[in-house]
């Protein structure tokens, strides 16, 4: 695990002490260092069912999470174990083994909920673990998926148009996996052979009938149908027939084991491995080690302050913490690559501007992979605005450096004519003509001195106004000079003086220039990439849309399959108002873009402080971009 502590044994997570649960430091610790994106496999079901030793199978060991040999529930709370995912580069699989449910030693059975929602709310893939078969006894002990709908919600608003807030689980809720230990049936069903996942399906179908005992029995089975769109079965044999050694099979040799159920936990493995998916939340923001932890952190503590869990709140709550990282992380990468790119002095500003652009477009990219959810921008301009500081800093690092060149410079090549002059070398006869040759030999040397830096020229200009009293004291000093060529050698001096103030002052209006332009393409390069960015938010919102009302139309044409014509016409509605979402996303989607970029626009030009010329110049070229 490249980019996150390796883990040698498993350590709790959530720590569930006299009914009150707490995250433990050191496993959070260990999660925020993974900067890797995540596969979150959790494994619940009742206690004394072999759930930790399926998971010590996909941790590829055959100790960690403790298995135990009495009727005690050994597992409190909820344990994490952090490997590197066997198949999946750059991802780190993240076990989490829950304690287990029904305990006869629990005070309150609302416990047992809270570890179920946890286990659900923080995992892509979701094990139940059960024994023997999927009967009606089975089903109703897995009736904590019935109070899902009461312990969490998707949202923080109230559901509209009569569609409810479960609906939107489907965009975040794991895959569901039921594994049965210990199962002695054949898999049939009416003489012929079926596979384990038939076998679940066949289990789930609803019960026809009006009466009580039937709507009762169906409310597990709806709901694990309307929550958990994709389902998988395994059946396992019992590990070996020799009961003694069940009470210590962490201890036994693989040659031990049943070679049926060895090959059974192999398949297992072997389809986590493959077709787990990367924990996602809403609208595919991917969840790493660190976003994990933070997930786990504003659940547990949204529980213990008696709310329920909502996962908007949670994205949000998310959102302002890897925003702000995402930003810090993109100033960094601005400042550490403009330091290694830039030889200062730079020859020109815009060789510097250059480096800059390149930088900076680097930086947005960081922001842009590493935030979500950044609605009203906030980050993205506090991202415009370091960098614009930054590169301002770098620029008058830049004049710095060239007027300590070129200093240096002149320095050393008028060091002869400083010492001529000094001595009185120059106050005699044809002087000044001796002393405009020995500067017009320093100007020449000086010029040919390469990457002065942006301040070549106003050093010299410096210098040779400091020159201008003493080069009139040589003149008027020189007596082979009548009065006349003085004072067109003084009008020379002082025309040569005025030209250089005017192409100080063409620079300066030139370099102005580069700056605004180099705002305004900073402006573009922001736009461009929001946009991108936009664009794909809005299509993954409209995939995830989609996917819903796929659901809910098969869900829906099960129902008629299978006579609940009540049920499926209960459903028109919510598929409705879902087709209605789809078609005005699809509407909507250019004209909301480009009012957000108006938007951004308008706030990132204050930042830039951009003349309205340009930015209008900018916007226009930008906009036939996408056309």
């Amino acid at each position: 695990m490249a980019s996150g502590p390796i883990m040698l044994v498993p350590m709790c997570l959530v720590e569930n002490k006299n009914e009150q649960m707490s995250v433990n430091k050191k496993a959070l610790k260990i999660l925020c260092k993974i900067s890797q994106q995540v596969v979150v496999v959790a494994i619940v079901g009742l206690y004394r069912t072999g759930k930790s030793y399926l998971m010590n199978c996909l941790a590829r060991e055959k100790k960690g999470f403790p298995l135990g040999s009495t009727v005690q529930s050994e597992t409190k709370g909820i344990w994490m174990w952090c490997v590197p995912h066997p198949s999946k580069p750059n991802h780190t699989l993240v076990l989490l083994d829950t304690e287990g449910l029904g305990d006869v030693e629990k005070g309150d059975p609302k416990n047992d909920s809270w570890i179920f929602t946890l286990a659900v709310l923080l995992s892509s893939c979701f094990v139940y673990n059960s024994m023997s078969t999927i009967n009606h006894d089975a089903l109703e002990k897995l009736h904590y998926v019935t109070e899902l709908t009461e312990l969490i919600r998707a949202k923080s608003s109230p559901p509209k148009h009569g569609v409810e807030d479960s609906t939107g689980f489907v965009s975040f809720f794991p895959d569901f996996i039921w594994t049965v230990r210990d199962f002695t049936l054949e898999l049939k069903l009416n003489g012929h052979p079926i596979t384990e996942d038939q076998y679940l399906e066949n289990a789930l179908k609803l019960i026809p009938g009006l009466n009580p005992k039937a709507k009762s029995s169906n409310i597990p089975r709806e709901c694990i149908r309307h929550f958990f769109p994709k389902r998988k079965c395994f059946v396992f044999d019992r590990p070996t027939k020799e009961t003694e050694l069940l009470a210590h099979i962490d201890d036994i040799l693989e040659s031990q084991l049943d070679p049926k159920f060895r090959k059974q936990s192999e398949n297992f493995c072997n389809y986590i491995f493959t077709h787990a998916r990367t924990k996602t939340l809403r609208e595919g923001v991917q969840v790493t080690g660190n976003r994990l932890g933070t997930l786990v952190v504003t659940y547990v503590e949204t529980i213990n302050s008696g709310a329920v869990p909502c996962l908007e709140n949670a994205v949000t709550t998310l959102a302002q913490i890897e925003n702000s990282a995402a930003m810090q992380k993109a100033a960094e990468h601005y400042s550490q690559q403009m330091a290694q790119r830039v030889s200062f002095p730079t020859d020109t500003l815009q060789e510097l501007l250059d480096q800059h652009a390149a930088c900076e477009r680097e930086a947005i990219a960081v922001f842009m992979v590493n935030s979500f959810k950044d609605d009203q921008r906030v980050f993205q301009k506090k991202l415009l605005e370091i960098i614009k500081n930054t590169k301002e800093s770098f620029l008058q690092k830049n004049e710095q450096a060239s007027v300590k060149y070129c200093q240096y410079t002149l320095d050393q090549l008028s060091m002869a004519l400083m010492d001529a002059i000094s001595e009185g070398n120059f106050s005699v006869p044809g002087g000044h003509n001796n002393y405009r040759r020995a500067k017009e030999r320093v100007e020449q040397r000086y010029w040919d001195v390469p990457r002065k830096g942006v301040k070549a020229k106003e050093v010299f200009q410096d210098f040779l106004q400091s020159q201008m009293p003493i080069e009139k004291s040589i003149l008027q000093a020189d007596r082979t000079l009548t009065q006349g060529q003085k004072a067109i050698e003084e009008e020379r001096a002082r025309k040569e003086a005025a030209e250089m103030e005017k192409e100080r002052l063409r620079q300066k209006h030139w370099e102005q220039q580069q700056q605004m332009e180099a705002q305004n393409r900073s402006l573009q390069e922001n736009m461009v990439q929001l946009r991108e960015k936009l664009e794909w938010e809005r299509d993954e919102a409209l995939r995830e849309q989609t996917r819903i009302l796929e659901h809910r139309m098969k869900t829906q044409e099960e129902f008629l399959n299978n006579g609940f014509k009540k049920k499926a016409d209960g459903m028109k509605a919510e598929i409705d108002h879902l087709r209605s979402t789809i078609e005005s996303m699809k509407k909507s989607k250019t004209p909301l873009i480009s009012q957000v970029l108006d938007t951004f626009a308008n706030e990132a030009t204050a930042i830039l402080s951009i003349p309205a010329n340009l930015v209008g110049k900018g916007l226009k070229a930008l906009s036939s971009l996408f056309k």
